[in-house]
Formats: structure tokens, C-alpha cells, sequence
């Protein structure tokens, strides 16, 4: 089964396999599956055309994948051009919401690099 061109997995249960496409979480795929009356548990290989068609056509109204991406990164570039103090923190490399970051936040501030003492060794005689 493929929707906006991306394979949704066969051997997946639907209201998981929906959230491969990039925006679609557990509640959007169970709000698609119940605007067109399809069970969450069924898989994709056992799904009907006319179920699938509902499915596609209620995914291809939303905004999903490339145009939302777009519009992400055109927000993050408006706040930096901006020069928001959030701008500022995304162009950075840093929390934008206020969490602390003595210690935490590595996945945003990469691998941990150990500083040293900033005094130089003294020279042996």
C-alpha cells in the first residue's frame, strides 16, 4: 500500500503503519482510520481498493511530508530572520524553550567534549 509515495508497511497493524509518514502520529492515523470506517487492528495487505482509496484520499486533504516540512523550516528561518530571542537559540544549536543546559540537552548539543582546567602542565627539568 503506498500513499504519497511512501510504502506503508505490510506486516504493520494500520494505525501504526500510518505513522511512517512524517507528520502522522497515533491520534491523526486513528482520526483517518475513522473518517473512513476501517478498522485500526487490519493490516494493509488484507485492506479492500475502496478502503484504501478512502484512506489516500482523506491522507492527500492533510498537510504531511514535504509541504510540512516546508512550512517548519520556513517558521525556524522567519524567527531567525526576525531575530527573536527563539530564532537566536535555533540558529545556535540550542533549547529554544527554556530548559536548562548545564547538563542536559545533548541531542541537540551533540557529543559531550571534556575541557580541561585551562592551566598548562609545567615543564619538567
Amino acid at each position: 500500500m503506498r500513499i504519497s509515495g511512501i510504502t506503508i508497511p505490510d506486516e504493520k497493524r494500520l494505525e501504526i503503519g500510518l505513522t511512517v509518514l512524517f507528520g502522522v502520529g497515533r491520534p491523526l492515523a486513528h482520526k483517518i482510520l475513522d473518517e473512513a470506517k476501517v478498522e485500526y487492528g487490519k493490516k494493509p495487505k488484507d485492506t479492500t481498493p475502496e478502503e484504501e482509496n478512502a484512506i489516500r484520499k482523506i491522507v492527500e486533504e492533510l498537510k504531511l511530508e514535504g509541504n510540512l516540512k516546508r512550512e517548519i523550516s520556513g517558521n525556524v528561518k522567519r524567527l531567525i530572520d526576525i531575530g527573536s530571542y527563539r530564532g537566536s537559540r535555533h540558529s545556535r544549536g540550542l533549547p529554544s524553550r527554556g530548559q536548562r543546559t548545564r547538563t542536559n540537552s545533548r541531542t541537540l548539543r551533540g557529543k559531550k567534549k571534556t575541557m580541561g582546567s585551562g592551566r598548562k602542565k609545567a615543564d619538567k627539568k
